[in-house]
């Protein structure tokens, strides 16, 4: 079976974020921000990737994987493929800055500074910069600092009698990395933190000779590495570990290009480095630093306002619930109708129990708050906090222990399984019964993501959906270590044998020489099962479109194995996070879970499927809405390689993101019949 190797087919996808920096449709900050987001995401892929096959590598694992590549073979794959996309990135980077210099917003180099802009600087950093400065001397009774994760540091070089002596100085977190510069008529010039220490270097080490810098970043295994069954307390025990994260073993040096020879190799055999893990910067280190610019308010997208559905009542939202499921997307429509849910369940005297999982929140969660307010009511309240949320934990473990205070029942999850899933469960006394109502969702309980990614949700009384939601709660608080549902789908229990069922399902009917088909949207397919069936599918004949945004190791195109199979990835201004699984013989589904080995072995999920007729339409809707995007949309090539195909001549532009921004939000079917409109 062939397959694309996941860390190369992630690299194409952050080629795929880097291009958006170059989209000349888009406003100049918002290009900046693409570069920005690139950057983060490398920072997180050596932290956790790279340091896994690094660790593979040291323990002498040797074996080929299924893309054909052994640990060593692919570390040199990525680090060729990376220098090419930093080069590419530092290039298109450039040539925005430019543009934005035309825009009179400039990152100033020190070298073009005015006399007076200097001297501005230099009382700048006599009142506010040096204070803060600890230069760190290394020689035989100071050893080799242990420099922080993503700090920026200078590395100086000395001349102390006749030796060359090596001195650190990190760049101040605790300060703005763009620095005002005070220039009348000019309010978006900037000097970067690092530049402006540089220039004033020599303060620092009075009476010796700097005769070298050189800027330097480093990246360090980022993956906690904790065995659950061996720890008495595991919220002490992560809380532990994500301190120690910061000093994790390096797995990358940035360093600034033409820096001192003496300096990177000192530097590189301090971190104890090889050649292939130095990279040589040229341009500004550490562009995540764009996210910080400012500028006139042309040069930014503006800000998109979800739409509050007018079918559902603020204050009668229960109501509209038990009239019929009620469906949303965001961020097109609002979180408030998922934050009002809980709000008001924390405040009705009917309501006796409110259940809920949480992977990640904000750090001024409304629905965390609602949570308290409950606990305070006497309301039974159970929440799921994920401790193991990556590099979310910090804020989890804060949560977990307000929570508690609060007297939630907080709840960790079931041993060594990850909880992703995206449910709550209120429980209200109606009259002489009991009635359970249900938010499930494809995203994360968090207000401030919920306006960037796009996710789904419904709200329903199902009773089905609610007995089963019940098990489900009862699952991951006490011991069971199966679960039986009859509505909702759960990983690790269930998922993967359902997949197999729908997918098999289409199989058996093309073979019968009915209409079979599967849609399928999601974040990241990976599994070797579900690969495995989705080519046998495409040789019996089943149309296969997959809209996946990120990873992707199943090739489309190959003759006699994946003929029937269209892949297509979306990037753009909203971050596609939502996962619709279509099978034209088997119904709709919304899911927590992507189609990769740790969703469907490794952690607790739940995939749900959709039974309102209008909901399945609209969803339809969207998909075919997506899969007609010719602005945004990659297509995959059978080489794993992506390509966006020119738009024709008069040809209707269809930009998937934005038409969702501009339809009327009033019903399903009015959603449908402006869809068709704009296809």
């Amino acid at each position: 079976m062939k397959v694309i190797n996941r860390e190369l087919s992630w690299l194409e996808f952050n080629y795929r974020v880097l291009m958006e920096a170059g989209d000349e449709n888009s406003p100049l900050l918002e290009r900046a921000k693409f570069s920005a987001i690139f950057s983060s995401n490398l920072d997180e892929f050596f932290m956790v990737r790279v340091a896994a096959i690094k660790n593979q590598i040291s323990s002498g694992y040797d074996e080929i994987d299924r893309s054909g590549y052994t640990a060593g073979a692919k570390l040199d794959a990525i680090h060729e493929r990376v220098r090419t996309l930093v080069t590419l990135q530092h290039d298109m980077t450039e040539k925005l800055l430019g543009q934005l210099e035309s825009e009179n917003v400039r990152i100033v180099r020190t070298e073009y500074l005015s006399k007076s802009e200097r001297e501005g600087l230099e009382k700048r950093f006599n009142l506010e910069i040096f204070p803060v400065l600890t230069p760190m001397a290394v020689d035989y009774s100071r050893r080799f600092p242990l420099v922080a994760n993503k700090a920026l540091y200078l590395a100086v070089k000395l001349i102390i009698g006749f030796e060359s002596k090596l001195a650190i100085v990190q760049v101040p977190t605790v300060l703005p990395r763009l620095v005002k510069i005070n220039k009348k008529g000019a309010i978006y010039d900037y000097a970067l933190l690092e530049d402006v220490i540089e220039m004033f270097i020599d303060r620092l080490f009075p009476g010796t000779q700097v005769v070298a810098t050189g800027l330097f970043r480093v990246t360090r295994n980022g993956d906690l590495n904790i065995v659950e069954d061996e720890a008495e307390d595991l919220l002490m025990v992560i809380e532990e570990a994500v301190k120690l994260r910061k000093w994790g073993e390096t797995v990358r040096l940035e360093i600034s290009s033409g820096t001192d020879a003496w300096l990177k190799e000192v530097l590189k055999n301090a971190l104890k480095l090889e050649e292939q893990q130095v990279y040589e910067v040229n341009g500004i280190m550490d562009l995540t630093v764009l996210m910080q610019l400012k500028g006139p308010k042309q040069l930014s997208r503006q800000a998109y306002k979800p739409k509050y559905l007018p079918f559902m009542d603020k204050k009668a939202l229960y109501k509209n619930i038990r009239e019929g499921d009620l469906f949303v997307h965001h961020p097109y429509e609002s979180f408030d109708p998922v934050v009002d849910f809980v709000k008001q369940a924390s405040k009705d005297p009917n309501v006796l129990a409110i259940k809920q999982t949480l992977y990640r929140v904000s750090g001024d969660s409304q629905i965390v708050k609602a949570l308290f307010d409950a606990a305070e009511r006497g309301k039974q309240v159970t929440v799921l906090v994920e401790l193991m949320a990556r590099f979310d934990e910090e804020n989890n473990i804060n949560w977990a222990k307000k929570l508690e205070q609060k007297g939630v029942h907080v709840i960790y999850g079931i041993l060594g399984l990850k909880t992703h899933s995206k449910i709550t469960l209120v429980v209200r006394r109606e009259k002489n019964k009991i009635r359970r109502y249900l938010h499930l969702g494809t995203g994360n309980y968090n207000d401030q993501t919920a306006k960037l990614y796009t996710d789904m949700g419904i709200f329903t009384v199902n009773e089905r959906f609610g007995a089963d939601a019940s098990v489900f709660f009862n699952m991951i608080s006490g011991f069971t270590n199966a679960v039986q549902t009859t509505a909702l789908v759960v990983a690790p229990f269930m998922l993967r044998q359902r997949l197999y069922d729908l997918i098999d399902n289409e199989i058996a009917q093309a073979k019968a020489g009915n209409k079979a088909e599967i849609v399928a949207k999601m974040n990241a397919l990976l599994d070797n099962g579900v690969i495995e069936r989705l080519y046998e599918a495409s040789r019996a004949g089943v149309k296969i479109k997959l809209i996946v945004r990120g990873i992707c190791a199943l090739i489309p195109g190959l003759s006699g194995m994946s003929e029937n199979i269209e892949v297509i990835s979306i990037v753009g201004e909203f971050l596609e996070h939502s996962r619709i699984y279509y099978f034209k013989n088997g119904g709709m589904f919304l899911a927590s879970a992507d189609w990769m080995p740790r969703n469907l072995s490794r952690r607790v999920e739940l995939m749900f499927p959709v039974e309102d007729p209008s909901i399945i339409d609209r969803l339809k809707a969207t998909l075919t809405l997506y899969l007609k995007d010719n602005v945004k949309a990659w297509h995959m090539e059978s080489d794993g390689s992506y390509f966006k195909p020119e738009l024709k001549e008069g040809a209707k532009r269809i930009h998937a993101q934005q038409i969702l921004k501009e339809l009327e939000y009033t019903g399903n079917k009015t959603f449908i019949e402006q869809l068709k409109e704009r296809m």
